[in-house]
């Protein structure tokens, strides 16, 4: 959802100068006092402030403070990169988007946990995999989004099994005609792909849908590898050949995506889960009661993949006192508190376990087996401190193609050669 927000200057002044204590928070003179960043708006807030009060009662000589940041993930950051600069020693807790970890490592500006010895075990494989650089851990996932396949249930018997189908299956209701002579549903398939960063998730599922990747495992630059040009060819298609997707999608984010959906002008539609409870509402979408969600269907050589969201818990490499710091992030990572947050904000734990409890069925609109399925096919985007960088690269060359500036094998190759220019220019290209 769109915010509007002060200019990050006032920001930055209100945010070095107050800070927002927790309910009940305040203190004693003889407490520790730790401080957290991260978004204290609507639910979020809401469930944060209960949470870091039950922490004060079971630390009674540790007060945490709530120091608020943006909600927009581009000011934050930016206010983050201000304070870290600097050497502050607080917010002593970071509420990091998930793909900021490996910069925020690479600069030190974050501690390694790994000495914390935190069970990783029960977290969701990606969410781990996101929160490592050069081998150590720097954060925890605090909880979970992905990108998923929203589907109608009233036009279709079942999900497609693979994005032929998912294809077949939306021509089949667009062409349909009714009793009337009307033609079916306008849209087979809307998602996002305005040049922004949502582009990029997009591509990431249907290159994982075709077996191919951005970086590999070592860290080097195969997005224009063969399976990446037919994933981008499919995307191509599916707009100008199949007529499945929309050409408006080019200019969509995801609140577009969703307004279509959820007006009845889509088969299917990709996007995250915060779109699901909107569409069951009666009172303002036409498809209530009749929408399913699926991981984002394989191609031949690939598999399901949803791109990996979410948000993470950092220490502040400069905090004066890591073991408290640590000691919350463990305390909000506990079972019940993820519980809470899934009832209160709708967001999906990091815990595998939880996944089996009534009680998650019971705070989520999302079925857990169907989000559970989802997370298992998610994947991180590359994990590198440039990742700003090498998106911004891929975001000119993906939307090049998909408006048939440029075909899509020469607009990888392109993007890759930019990607493998600036990773050796930092120095960070594998040996």
């Amino acid at each position: 959802m769109p915010h509007r927000f002060p200019r990050i200057a006032a920001l930055a002044l209100c945010a070095a100068t107050a800070m927002v204590s927790a309910a009940a928070c305040g203190g004693a003179s003889d407490s520790r006092v730790l401080t957290m960043s991260g978004s204290l708006v609507g639910r979020e807030g809401e469930v944060i402030r209960r949470q870091l009060e039950r922490f004060r009662q079971a630390h009674p000589g540790i007060a945490v403070q709530l120091r608020p940041t943006p909600d927009a993930a581009d000011q934050r950051h930016q206010l983050y990169v201000q304070w870290l600069n600097a050497r502050v020693s607080e917010p002593d807790v970071l509420q990091l988007d998930v793909v900021w970890t490996p910069e925020f490592a690479a600069a030190g500006w974050i501690a390694p946990i790994d000495g914390f010895h935190p069970p990783v075990d029960d977290l969701f494989a990606a969410t781990v995999a996101a929160n490592r650089w050069n081998g150590a851990l720097y954060a925890l996932p605090w909880f979970v989004d992905v990108g998923m396949l929203y589907w109608r249930t009233d036009l279709l018997a079942e999900a497609p099994r693979d994005l032929d189908a998912l294809m077949r299956m939306a021509k089949d209701v667009q062409t349909a005609r009714g009793a009337t002579g009307d033609r079916g549903v306008p849209f087979g398939f809307v998602w996002q792909g305005a040049r922004y960063e949502g582009l990029v998730t997009v591509f990431l599922e249907h290159l994982g849908a075709f077996g191919g990747a951005i970086l590999d495992e070592a860290g080097r630059v195969v997005v224009d590898s063969d399976a990446s040009v037919r994933a981008l060819t499919f995307m191509r298609d599916a707009i100008y050949e199949q007529g499945v997707v929309p050409q408006a999608v080019l200019t969509w984010q995801e609140e577009q995506t969703r307004f279509a959906f959820q007006n009845g002008q889509a088969v299917f539609m990709r996007n995250w889960p915060y779109a699901y409870a909107l569409l069951e509402d009666a009172s303002e979408s036409r498809v209530a009661g009749v929408v399913a969600v699926a991981p984002m269907p394989g191609a031949p050589g690939g598999a399901p993949t949803a791109a990996l969201g979410g948000s993470t818990l950092a220490i502040n490499a400069y905090s004066d006192q890591p073991d408290d710091a640590y000691r919350l992030i463990d305390f909000l990572l506990q079972p019940e508190q993820m519980l809470e947050r899934a009832a209160v904000a709708g967001q999906f734990p990091p815990r595998q376990a939880l996944y089996d409890t009534p009680e998650l069925a019971g705070a989520l609109d999302i079925p857990p087996s169907e989000a559970r399925r989802i997370i298992e096919a998610a994947v991180p985007r590359p994990v590198s401190p440039v990742y700003s960088q090498l998106s911004e690269i891929l975001q000119v060359s993906l939307h090049r193609a998909l408006t048939r500036q440029q075909d899509p094998r020469p607009a990888l190759e392109e993007a890759a050669s930019a990607m493998r220019m600036l990773l050796a220019r930092l120095e960070l290209s594998p040996s």
